[in-house]
């Protein structure tokens, strides 16, 4: 944005005005951010009425008057384009679910690490920029390729970049789609102090279409996750919210994992999703094996399943979308699973960013000038 970004700050808390322009004191300084005020959501509803240059809200939850949800109910009918962030307590994770489906972009989690808020302001931002941009080519009746241009950079937008990580393990995800537009997804959600939350998910078919289906999935996915204690519950709700009024018939395929990085367990559920590859720090390699589990979005009220695996040091587990098996080069023979397997038994003991890089880079020496028909999707994590 060429402008500063306008947040306005909901929190009753009287120290969190001061507390925000110290630690933020150089983005104001040099117009990247600029700061509003309230202390619960009547006052804030005011100043959004009064000052339609409000960009983001940050608002608390437990506040007087009214509350940060309530308040996510009310924002849509002053400007729908407004993002808002959430932000509660590790411990508060049923209100952080609620807001996620009342229509929040993101959450922090209480004590605020400014450095984490700042990637999440920043990445907030870039989606509006990108809805703006789109709002404004629909309205100019750009060529149709334009918009997908911008479409495609929306949906890139929302995919985590930066990733978490610690002494206990390294993560990295990458997607690269087929058309302008992808139906794959991935996302990593820090769920607490030992726990992530991680997906990689296939959206049928291509297109917008999908690319509107894969958004939608991802958000339900989000509010599901900081909710629910384990990957089966996870997957059954998000499951049920998609089959309701699913006019289009259109499913998503995902691998939903929650990785405790202390005691290196990793408990996962199947959603008609590849099975992952554990490469293990000695080279062996194995495809986890996957509980049942259909698609999401076609069986309401379907049930899933879930498994359970230790990781040692050095093991990793990469999560890939079809689109890496089944690359297919110009004689229409496909890259494959034992292929895979073999990239990870030479690239043991890599790092989880080089092993998503040397799978692409197969990948793509494999199919050479073919035309790639489907998104390509890998997420590596290993336990360091």
């Amino acid at each position: 944005m060429s402008k500063a970004c306008r947040i306005l700050v909901v929190d009753d808390e009287v120290d969190v005005e001061p507390l925000v322009l110290q630690r933020m004191r150089r983005e104001v300084r040099k117009g990247v951010y600029e700061f509003r005020f309230a202390h619960n959501g009547v006052e804030a509803l005011e100043v959004l009425n009064e000052d339609e240059s409000i960009d983001l809200v940050l608002s608390d939850i437990n506040m007087p008057e009214m509350d940060g949800l309530d308040l996510l109910d009310q924002i849509p009918s002053v400007n729908p384009n407004i993002k808002s962030v959430i932000v509660s307590a590790y411990g508060d994770m049923k209100n952080i679910r609620t807001a996620m489906n009342r229509g929040a972009f993101d959450f922090v989690t209480k004590p605020i690490d400014f450095d984490d808020l700042r990637i999440t302001i920043d990445r907030t931002r870039k989606h509006l920029e990108m809805w703006r941009d789109a709002l404004k080519a629909r309205d100019r009746l750009v060529t149709l390729q334009n918009e997908l241009g911008l479409a495609g950079d929306m949906q890139q937008s929302i995919l985590p970049r930066e990733f978490p990580h610690s002494d206990h393990f390294e993560i990295f995800a990458a997607m690269v789609p087929a058309r302008d537009v992808g139906g794959d997804f991935y996302d990593v959600i820090r769920l607490n102090e030992e726990e992530l939350g991680i997906a990689v998910a296939d959206v049928s078919d291509k297109g917008v279409a999908a690319a509107m289906f894969m958004m939608s999935s991802r958000s339900l996915l989000k509010g599901a996750a900081v909710g629910a204690v384990d990957p089966p519950a996870v997957l059954q709700e998000v499951n049920d919210l998609l089959a309701v009024e699913n006019e289009t018939a259109m499913f998503v395929t995902i691998c939903y994992a929650i990785f405790d990085h202390r005691a290196g367990i990793l408990k996962y559920a199947n959603g008609g999703h590849n099975a992952p590859l554990l490469v293990r720090s000695d080279g062996t390699t194995e495809y986890l094996e996957m509980p049942p589990g259909f698609a999401l979005g076609v069986v309401p009220g379907a049930e899933f399943h879930g498994q359970s695996i230790d990781l040692g040091r050095d093991d990793f587990v990469l999560v890939y979308s079809d689109g890496v098996t089944e690359a297919a080069n110009s004689s229409e023979e496909m890259f494959g699973e034992e292929r895979l397997k073999e990239l990870g038994s030479r690239h043991a003991g890599s790092g989880a960013e080089s092993f998503c890089t040397a799978v692409l880079e197969a990948v793509h020496a494999f199919t050479g000038d073919a035309p790639q028909t489907d998104d390509i999707t890998v997420m590596a994590l290993k336990r360091t």
